[in-house]
């Protein structure tokens, strides 16, 4: 379903401005107050996650890239009635995540409920195809770990296959998250919550860079 355009969607933008990196230069401003490595969430929606686990981890700085920028006015506004103070937020796309980001600079990166693109011609566009994947290494550490999570158990097939094709090492994988022992301190999205209520189980995996 296609997101209706905000209204005053621009000014409300701005008026969150201390949350938003805007350039590279915005990064490295981050870097020389040594809050380096980060936590980056690559389509934070709505920001249901990325504010949560800001909240609980106050001591941790969490980036959130969003690249619709009507979706993004509604994480902006959430980080600031959260007074998040420790988020950041990117409108950007994936696929610029390097352009952005160095090596070393990320040492979690978050997929949660990322578009699954259903059909096989479309396979490209999922944000756990190998291409992404390898411009995620480069910007991970070299401990560095991917979690990911969805309801679409294709998308999550197709995605462990994708992981070890690109050298990634598999730990925690689950069918079944919320009646797993991985579900301790599970932050779940609006879409978790939705797709939960409707029957559906949580695909869970780690995938750490070796």
């Amino acid at each position: 379903m296609r997101m209706r355009k905000k209204k005053h969607g621009i000014e409300r933008i701005a008026a969150c401005d201390e949350f938003l990196l805007k350039t590279k230069e915005d990064i490295e401003a981050i870097k020389e107050e040594g809050k380096m490595p980060i936590r980056l969430e690559i389509g934070s929606g709505k920001g249901d996650f990325c504010v949560a686990f800001s909240e609980r981890n106050k001591d941790r700085l969490f980036v959130a890239m969003e690249k619709i920028s009507d979706v993004a006015v509604c994480l902006l506004e959430k980080a600031k009635a959260a007074e998040c103070d420790n988020l950041r937020v990117i409108i950007g796309d994936a696929k610029n995540v390097t352009e952005l980001f160095d090596k070393n600079d990320v040492c979690e990166l978050y997929l949660n409920f990322s578009d699954p693109w259903p059909k096989a011609g479309h396979a490209k566009r999922r944000l756990t195809h190998r291409s992404f994947l390898e411009l995620y290494k480069k910007v991970l550490t070299d401990d560095g770990v991917i979690i990911f999570k969805t309801d679409n158990r294709g998308l999550f097939d197709f995605s462990l296959e994708e992981f070890e094709a690109a050298g990634f090492r598999l730990e925690n994988v689950t069918y079944d998250l919320h009646n797993s022992e991985f579900n301790e301190g599970n932050i779940q999205t609006e879409y978790e919550r939705n797709f939960s209520a409707k029957g559906f189980t949580i695909n869970r995996v780690e995938a750490y860079v070796k």
